[in-house]
């Protein structure tokens, strides 16, 4: 058995709902039918922490990007990406492919694409100092588990490239 030396990071919701604000929850535990294409495909999967949840804890209010834009919060993403970075940097160096990143659209912290959550905005800043250039796929904000199927043609098509 050889390595397919292919993984994805994930924003850590995407295998953990449980670390979403109560009653944002979109799955009972993780969002399976994303996770099950990724496993279909041998991509070994790395999970990002939840530095919302590290912050505030499992209790806290729904906060806007606004709200979390403070220096201890931003420094404490910065941490987060420092070891995250260096990992990606030791598997690239070692001829594993990065398929991407696995966002959450709408997140103040953890949107990849549209308006950049802070952890993600900590993590391009570092990628990008260390010549690092990963592509990106946000969970939409309206995707619920069993319920949106529309997504998964453009999340397969987005692994594949």
């Amino acid at each position: 058995m050889h390595r397919k030396k292919q993984i994805i990071y994930t924003a850590h919701c995407i295998l953990n709902q449980n670390s979403v604000i109560r009653d944002w929850e979109r799955s009972k535990g993780a969002f399976n039918d994303i996770v099950k294409i990724i496993i279909d495909n041998d991509i070994s999967i790395i999970q990002f922490p939840c530095p919302e949840f590290i912050f505030l804890g499992e209790n806290r209010p729904p906060m806007t990007k606004k709200e979390y834009d403070t220096y201890d919060y931003r420094n404490l993403c910065e941490n987060l990406v420092n070891d995250i970075v260096k990992q990606m940097d030791e598997y690239l160096n070692n001829g594993y492919q990065i398929i991407g990143i696995l966002g959450i659209e709408g997140s103040p912290t953890c949107d990849s694409i549209k308006g950049k959550g802070i952890f993600m905005e900590e993590l391009y800043k570092s990628m990008e100092n260390n010549q690092i250039d990963i592509k990106t796929f946000d969970i939409t904000e309206d995707y619920e588990e069993g319920k949106d199927t529309n997504i998964f043609q453009d999340f397969k098509n987005f692994i594949k490239m």
